[in-house]
């Protein structure tokens, strides 16, 4: 699991456990030997907690997800009386939760050891018995979900049997089914009067640019909006909200027309298309202000972001101040403050507010800071390459340096705060983040690159910041490391493979190893994806599939390979892994493995520590770096 996951929000789209009822303990408060633990543990074992998510209909009732005690989980927060009550309780962590609009009940997703497979449970917020949200509806992996005032709830489903179904759940009665399609779909959001469904669908194939349409809750369509033009043009849509105000049937839609992510604004029953005059550079998003008189804009650009307030009517937007660094979330409160969850990467995460409060701060010890980044702008074979450098406090390079690839693979690294990287920074490593071809906030264009050649074009940027790195002095050439997690992780085990002379060691966490049994295995939108990025199955396009799978090069690594698995991973499932293994064994190379039960990644603190000890460990015995801190005693 990478460590941004672990900055997780209360939608997921964060010691034992107190009793589930109880009032949530105060982490940290009481850890003995605090001080003697390493920097880079205190990092993970500080509390956290998302950005808190509130009821539109009472905004004193908040959910947000917290690591308080030592497992991220779901608590509940009555803001007006302070109090805090941790929600669900479950070995392997939750984080994906909803509050129905009057606040009265929390809706989260219950799956097995993290499978991702699993029903929507509810539980009333001020405590008590969970009990199935839609019993009539069996389990799945999640594709959405909206919920009315009266009740009424629409659930999005996806199974390897039906694909993607939708259903309506009115309170008290039988689900009923109002769409179903083979490709990727889920219900995006619900009209405040309960009357209208937003639907993003694939039907086209196009599992990285969706369409729109908006039913009514017989299913019957009220408006349809397509840019990709039935799956000729690669432009994509996306539901940001209906206007929550009764009676206003305005959607606010994410689309690509201009080669970037910007909002307009779509009235489906009038047929209207408003632009909005927000000329920023980079991806922009945005949501409604709780009057809907206003959008908070979410402006990400060069690794950085910020927020705006824009005025429907007004000439363009309005800065909201906020540090320079990453704000991962942010939302607009009914007093017209806004509360956001921001960053750095020297600095710790904080919910913060425009009033200048932090907004819930849970007590115990802090997270130590870390190293800040610099940019560095790298040309390679398509185009400017943009990435984030961190060098340790002291000494002087060439250092022994990690390359730490994101995963996605359509995301990007950021200037925000992570553990992981700043655990390899207090071993003497510099840390290098690349956001190749593929990588969000650039553009289009960059996103829209990896087609077909999937893995090999973000290697070959991967390889010119590589170069970059040695020539400028930053990097000793003998002591490169090449690491990351999911995606990261598959492009770690394809650049050992591919590029043998580059790389004196590999870490890949819960990667894609074999990328024929890995489509075989994986959930149903991941194989809609992978027909997208590749062109077809493996039976349709059999010689891509082979130039883009760790496997077909497996006999070519020389690096020592250190490779973690989730046995329950639905993403990179174990049996790819085992199979690239199995390779790695009989041929005698150097390698270990770590196997967890779990999904892709954990949410449990203790086994995040053990999963980047048993990294550091390996880096270093390899490199001969001396050893982990913290274990000599």
């Amino acid at each position: 699991m990478s460590d941004a996951q672990n900055e997780t929000s209360v939608h997921g789209t964060a010691g034992r456990p107190e009793p589930k009822g109880s009032q949530a303990s105060e982490p940290g408060r009481e850890q003995p030997g605090w001080e003697q633990l390493p920097r880079w543990e205190q990092r993970f074992r500080a509390p956290r907690v998302s950005l808190p998510d509130w009821a539109e209909d009472a905004p004193d009732r908040s959910l947000f997800v917290s690591n308080a005690t030592g497992t991220y989980e779901l608590y509940a927060w009555d803001r007006a009386t302070g109090k805090q009550r941790q929600v669900t309780d479950r070995p392997n962590g939750t984080t994906d939760g909803v509050l129905t609009p009057d606040g009265a009940s929390i809706w989260w997703f219950s799956d097995t050891d993290g499978d991702e497979f699993g029903v929507w449970m509810r539980q009333p917020f001020e405590g008590g018995a969970d009990e199935p949200a839609a019993p009539g509806l069996g389990p799945s992996y999640p594709a959405g979900l909206a919920i009315a005032r009266d009740g009424t709830a629409v659930v999005g489903r996806s199974t390897d049997e039906d694909g993607t179904t939708v259903h309506v759940v009115p309170a008290g009665s039988d689900p009923v089914e109002i769409y179903r399609h083979r490709e990727s779909a889920g219900v995006g959001d619900l009209s405040r009067d309960g009357t209208l469904i937003a639907l993003e669908h694939t039907e086209h194939g196009d599992a990285m640019h969706s369409a729109l349409r908006v039913v009514r809750p017989d299913g019957s369509t009220v408006a349809e909006l397509d840019d990709t033009e039935g799956g000729t043009k690669e432009l994509g849509l996306a539901v940001l909200g209906f206007a929550p105000v009764a009676g206003d049937t305005r959607l606010l839609v994410g689309h690509q027309r201009r080669g970037r992510w910007e909002p307009m604004i779509w009235d489906p029953v009038a047929g209207t298309q408003t632009d909005l005059p927000v000329e920023l550079p980079g991806d922009v998003g945005a949501e409604w202000y709780p009057d809907a008189s206003a959008l908070l804009i979410e402006h990400s650009f060069e690794a950085r972001s910020e927020l705006w307030r824009y005025e429907p009517g007004a000439k363009g937007p309005v800065r909201v101040d906020t540090p320079a660094g990453t704000v991962s979330g942010a939302t607009a409160r009914p007093d017209g403050s806004v509360e956001y969850l921001w960053s750095s990467a020297a600095q710790p995460p904080a919910v913060r507010s425009t009033t200048g409060a932090v907004v819930l701060d849970p007590p115990g010890p802090k997270a130590p800071a870390s190293e800040p980044v610099r940019d560095a702008w790298v040309e390679g074979p398509g185009g400017r390459i943009h990435a984030l450098v961190q060098t340790p406090a002291a000494g002087e390079g060439p250092f022994p340096t990690v390359f730490e690839i994101h995963g996605g693979p359509t995301w990007h690294d950021s200037d925000a705060f992570a553990s992981g990287p700043a655990a390899w920074l207090d071993h003497g490593f510099a840390v290098v983040r690349v956001n190749y071809r593929g990588s969000t906030g650039y553009g289009r264009a960059w996103t829209d690159a990896l087609k077909h050649r999937v893995g090999l074009i973000e290697l070959e940027d991967i390889a010119a910041v590589r170069d970059w790195a040695v020539e400028s002095g930053l990097a000793d050439p003998g002591r490169l490391v090449l690491a990351g997690g999911s995606w990261g992780g598959y492009l770690t085990l394809l650049g050992l493979g591919t590029q043998p002379d580059s790389w004196a060691l590999g870490l890949a966490a819960v990667p894609v190893a074999d990328y024929v049994t890995a489509y075989q295995d994986e959930m149903e939108a991941l194989k809609a994806m992978d027909r997208t990025l590749l062109g077809g199955t493996p039976e349709e396009v059999p010689e891509r599939f082979e130039a883009s799978s760790p496997l077909t090069y497996v006999d070519a690594v020389r690096a020592p390979v250190y490779i973690s698995a989730g046995v329950n991973d639905p993403r990179c499932p174990i049996r790819q892994v085992e199979n690239y293994v199995d390779r790695l064994a009989a041929r005698g190379a150097v390698h270990e493995v770590y196997r967890y039960d779990a999904g892709h990644g954990s949410l449990v603190v203790e086994e995040r520590i053990k999963q980047v000890r048993l990294e550091l460990d390996f880096a270093l015995r390899h490199l001969g770096q001396g050893e982990v801190a913290g274990t000599a005693s």
